[in-house]
């Protein structure tokens, strides 16, 4: 399955990333990317960007992407045209301008039906595929904030709204881990957890998108739901 575009100007396109499709290689795989459907449909955008540092002298490129989003979620993402649309969404993430919306599904219901989750993120102690907010997280520590709203719950479910302040690698999973709510159909940080509501993948969905734009223009962007998303709703409605 390939991204649809959901906006697009001059500088900048806003996809609906599918799950499944990562953002782009690691300089070992060779299944297919999102960087490689970008250089496909826009070629100009080849040279857009800043490579990613993978090893000594080793470097993976990755036209017009400003940010990331993991293989399994699905949703709202941001690629930059031009070298001038790239520096303008860089300053916006760096100073944590840009207003991201996550909608998930998670173990139980939250006592609280709006909250924050202020937990700093390192690496776990166990597994050097985690990240955790546990004690005892390896290395340096880096800030982390997460905002959240149940909308909805039922069958030991909830459907919550997610708003992270910080970017961190994994960030939603793992706060909603360290608040005992993991979300569903995680493998990496609810693997003992049942699988529920039909999901064959994290129920993590990269809702909404709000930046500006190199013009000054404030802009919106939304992703519909996948059929995945859908079809849960409709099972924790009944």
């Amino acid at each position: 399955m390939e991204p649809t575009i959901l906006y697009e100007d001059e500088d900048i396109v806003a996809i609906n990333k599918p799950s499944g499709l990562l953002v782009h290689g690691d300089g070992k795989s060779v299944e297919p990317t999102v960087a490689d459907w970008v250089v496909k449909k826009f070629p100009d955008i080849k040279d857009v960007g800043e490579p990613m540092e993978i090893g000594e002298d080793e470097f993976i490129d990755r036209p017009g992407i400003v940010h990331r989003l993991d293989k399994d979620t699905s949703g709202v993402m941001l690629i930059a045209k031009t070298e001038q649309g790239f520096q303008v969404l860089k300053s916006q993430f760096q100073n944590r301008e840009v207003k991201k919306i996550y909608h998930a599904f998670v173990h139980g219901v939250p006592k609280e039906t709006r909250g924050m989750i202020d937990k700093a993120i390192g690496r776990s102690q166990h597994d050097v595929r985690l990240w955790s907010a546990e004690r005892g997280a390896r290395g340096a520590k880096r800030e982390a904030t997460t905002r959240y709203v149940v909308k909805e719950s039922g069958k030991g479910i909830a459907f919550v709204q997610a708003m992270p302040e910080t970017g961190r690698t994994h960030q939603i999973r793992v706060h909603f881990k360290v608040i005992r709510h993991p979300l569903v159909g995680d493998s990496l940080y609810a693997s003992t957890m049942p699988q529920a509501l039909g999901f064959t993948r994290t129920a993590l969905h990269a809702r909404s998108i709000e930046f500006v734009n190199v013009e000054g223009r404030a802009v919106r962007v939304e992703a519909p739901y996948p059929e995945d998303f859908e079809t849960a709703l409709k099972l924790l409605r009944n």
